[in-house]
């Protein structure tokens, strides 16, 4: 398998794409949970599914189970869903925290901010102290997380450098961005179930070669010649367009106020980058949305997109029918991703080739989890 996945870093002019196995082994899918989705910065959520202090949302991600909550003083955080007592779920379904999470097993109660905060009779009837325990140290486990682009990231083993430095070169990039963002509201989400690997996902999507057969109608606005290639290596990779046309409300006026400050760069540009290792994302002048890719399992991903926009004050059906748009082409792409997964059943491909003008930043992603992967199996052997 290293000899492989040496194969996959090599230059886009001889390098083969990932084997086989790494979209249908649930040995290789185990070991690409933990080094490509839990040891990175992943997208677990967006900021928006807990819009107000105590909400709380129960979350499975990389097999553990976890919850997000706005705490009292309206910080997004993610802990892990369990109590510190006998390991119990504490919240089993998405709901409003009045006071504290209580535990249904013992009624051991946390503060929204994850200190423990009552033991009742933990030291006998009537004792709810002990010395024995401590409750500053019993606390939830929180999991690292950082909010960017509304989208909550989280970084399950602990040991990813910050995510600010890891993707110092984006963040810049889309420094014009760096605004309050108004989501959409239940009209502007909705979720794909596709039968794939997540990376099938990634692959698909931070290229725009397949555009004139896939999505002709997006390619009759925005075509493939008008398409560029964007590449960093070990950080993310992606498309742009130089031809973005607003969707517009039936009197012909955009249906949206633009972001605030924008250069005229972006009059009728767009950008659509893959954040390694799960996170789809496309800025316009005019709205963003994110396509968070979470497993299921080996060969099964669901597609959580959110859309959200400059100010709050849009009108729901403008927004309905922009989502609409967007959930049209991304419906597009299943029957590839999932043809793809099918594929890799073939006994005789080998991962395939690379157009070196059109596939650089599908190798480029590629090669982020090649390398990534060798680099954990030699940790390990350490």
């Amino acid at each position: 398998m290293t000899d492989s996945l040496s194969a996959v870093c090599q230059p886009i002019t001889s390098a083969r794409g990932l084997p086989n196995a790494h979209y249908t082994d649930t040995a290789l899918h185990a070991r690409e949970t933990e080094i490509l989705l839990a040891g990175q910065w992943a997208g677990l959520a967006v900021a928006s599914d807990v819009p107000t202090p105590g909400d709380a949302v129960p979350l499975s991600f990389c097999g553990q189970p976890l919850l997000l909550i706005r705490d009292k003083a309206g910080r997004v955080r993610v802990f892990q869903n369990v109590c510190r007592h006998r390991g119990m779920i504490l919240v089993d379904q998405p709901r409003r925290i009045e006071g504290a999470i209580r535990c249904p097993y013992h009624s051991w109660c946390y503060g929204t901010d994850g200190r423990l905060v009552t033991t009742p009779h933990v030291g006998g009837p009537g004792q709810n102290t002990h010395d024995a325990i401590d409750r500053s140290l019993l606390g939830l486990i929180e999991v690292p997380s950082h909010i960017w682009m509304d989208v909550v990231f989280v970084n399950l083993s602990g040991t990813a450098p910050p995510f600010e430095e890891v993707h110092a070169d984006l963040i810049a990039r889309w420094r014009a961005f760096d605004q309050p963002l108004a989501p959409g509201g239940a009209e502007s989400r909705f979720a794909l179930q596709v039968n794939c690997n997540w990376k099938l996902a990634v692959e698909n999507y931070c290229e725009s070669y397949h555009l004139p057969w896939v999505h002709p109608g997006l390619n009759a606005i925005s075509r493939l010649e008008d398409h560029y290639n964007i590449e960093a290596p070990g950080a993310y990779s992606g498309q742009g367009t130089e031809v973005y046309q607003q969707f517009r409300a039936p009197d012909g006026t955009p249906a949206f106020p633009d972001f605030e400050g924008l250069s005229t760069a972006w009059d009728t540009a767009a950008e659509y980058i893959a954040v390694y290792p799960n996170v789809l994302l496309g800025v316009h002048r005019d709205h963003v949305f994110s396509i968070l890719l979470i497993p299921e399992d080996c060969a099964t991903t669901t597609e959580r997109v959110a859309l959200s926009y400059a100010r709050p004050d849009t009108a729901p059906e403008m927004r309905a029918g922009n989502a609409a748009q967007w959930k049209a082409v991304f419906e597009e792409d299943i029957f590839v991703v999932e043809g793809m997964q099918r594929g890799r059943m073939a006994s005789g491909f080998d991962g395939g080739a690379f157009s070196p003008a059109m596939d650089g930043p599908t190798h480029c992603f590629h090669a982020w989890a090649a390398a990534a992967l060798q680099e954990g199996s030699r940790h390990a052997a350490e």
